[in-house]
């Protein structure tokens, strides 16, 4: 027999990641080997211990799933990445594609699915929530650029503008103008309303 495919689980709630744990421990094909409760717990472990695949919940107290996935690639390019979330977006989903990440699915899936996921996407295959694939593709592509995104998440945060530009290394009048064009292309009042949009759509 094969040695079991070795999962390591990233969630910040404990009791969910504690269960997750549980319900693929019972497959006798699969062993948890790590838990981490943050994106940078769950490279330290990654990078340890080198497993074969990381379920990573999407958003983790420091990093969100897709950026701890993104650095999962370049420094364990053996171990296999998939998102579990209570938030899917449409954008959401195309970053963590783009990104590599080659399961995507709400952790509203019974522990059958979520065991035949892992399997998948240890073997080299994919799989996306077909729910969740079907609202990325009528919801479409960010109508934003990487800048305006960058900006109007900064002002999700409450920071005034002289904050925002310095943070993003860039003049007030900038930004502005980034977050007036944010405004425009989301059709929206104010950048209030771009944000709740942007954020409803994972743009941000």
């Amino acid at each position: 027999m094969s040695a079991p495919i070795r999962i390591l689980l990233a969630d910040d709630e404990h009791l969910i990641r504690g269960a997750l744990a549980a319900l693929l421990a019972l497959e006798s094909d699969l062993s948890v080997v790590a838990q981490a409760a943050t994106g940078a717990e769950a490279l330290a472990m990654a990078r340890a211990l080198r497993p074969d695949v990381a379920v990573l919940d999407l958003q983790l107290p420091d990093l969100d799933g897709v950026a701890v996935a993104k650095t999962l690639h370049a420094d364990v390019p053996s171990c296999q990445t998939m998102i579990v979330t209570s938030h899917g977006r449409p954008g959401h989903l195309k970053r963590a594609l783009t990104a590599g990440v080659r399961g995507f699915l709400p952790k509203t899936v019974s522990a059958d699915v979520l065991a035949t996921v892992v399997r998948t996407v240890h073997s080299g295959g994919r799989y996306v929530d077909p729910q969740l694939a079907a609202e990325a593709i009528s919801a479409g592509d960010s109508p934003l650029t990487a800048r305006e995104a960058h900006v109007l998440a900064l002002a999700a945060e409450g920071a005034p503008v002289e904050e925002i530009a310095r943070r993003a290394a860039l003049t007030p009048g900038t930004v502005r103008n980034y977050l007036s064009s944010a405004v425009s292309k989301l059709r929206t009042a104010n950048r209030h309303e771009a944000v709740r949009i942007a954020r409803g759509n994972g743009w941000i």
